[in-house]
């Protein structure tokens, strides 16, 4: 999830869903709540600890800490470098990854097919999206933290291309990395409050309407395609933290077939990407499985 999260584009909630966690980690969150405070002064720590599912809870955040903290580098790397390859490896992560969620939808029927469509609709034009310039303010950093942590845990909706999208990324990151210590606390508060209250929304859509959110969140992975499409033409770049341009607004192309020896490697990859969905969904079952 932590590596997902730094590459604008891709979400971490995708990951969250393939590996079987995504309710699990919605219950968790919710579950960080007033009781659970008033459980902590009543009957101690280990209760609120186990109410809250903390076990979970921290070993995830360790994981999405630790990848954020050694995978990024080389994320940015692969992105600047082998970009088409990378893409194409997440392309094909995505494609499986929303096969698999239409596969929990129980039920077709108009209703979800049209949840579907406004999925794709949505997805497809947060995407297309021409990137705004917003005053990096801390009202603006504020609600920033609560938008894009709620992109986070979407399948589909990549947290950092909506901070991208704001204007807000490169303030952001500049932030964290110079350590702007009032910046980063007003973006972590926002985020804290969208996180718990956009998780209970979500938990609670997820347990009533099943099928409805299946096929949204359906929809919303294969929106995020035309985002994470391999090849791309840069129209317009911009200036990071270290002052050097990146991509900034890129359209979709199709690929040149000159470039034969790149096509090939990116298609094997994009076969990489949904194998690995594969493996992951086969692998999830074997434990579902194990554990009854």
């Amino acid at each position: 999830m932590g590596s997902a999260d730094v590459v604008p584009g891709v979400s971490g909630g995708t990951i969250a869903f393939i590996t079987g966690i995504y309710t699990e980690l919605l219950d968790s969150i919710k579950s960080v709540n007033l009781q659970t405070l008033v459980l902590l002064f009543k009957k101690g720590p280990k209760a609120a600890w186990k109410a809250a599912n903390g076990t979970f809870l921290a070993t995830l955040l360790a994981g999405i800490l630790t990848a954020i903290l050694t995978l990024a580098k080389l994320i940015h790397y692969l992105l600047d470098q082998h970009a088409v390859l990378l893409w194409s490896f997440f392309f094909g992560l995505i494609l499986a990854s929303s096969l698999h969620m239409a596969k929990q939808i129980k039920q077709w029927q108009p209703l979800t097919l049209a949840s579907l469509l406004i999925g794709v609709f949505i997805a497809a034009f947060i995407s297309i999206a021409s990137p705004t310039s917003i005053e990096a303010n801390y009202l603006n950093i504020f609600l920033a933290g609560s938008i894009a942590i709620c992109a986070m845990i979407l399948p589909g909706i990549s947290g950092s291309f909506i901070l991208l999208l704001m204007g807000l990324y490169a303030p952001v990151l500049a932030a964290v990395k110079g350590l702007q210590l009032d910046i980063m606390l007003i973006f972590a508060l926002g985020a804290g409050l969208g996180l718990i209250l956009f998780s209970r929304l979500l938990s609670w859509l997820l347990h009533h309407y099943q099928d409805l959110m299946f096929s949204l969140l359906t929809g919303f992975m294969l929106g995020a395609l035309l985002k994470v499409w391999p090849w791309k033409e840069t129209i317009s770049y911009r200036l990071n933290s270290k002052g050097v341009e990146v991509p900034f607004e890129q359209l979709n192309r199709i690929p040149e077939w000159s470039s034969s020896d790149q096509i090939v490697w990116a298609v094997a990859l994009v076969c990489v990407g949904f194998a690995s969905v594969l493996l992951l969904e086969k692998f999830s079952s074997y434990e579902k499985n194990e554990k009854v």
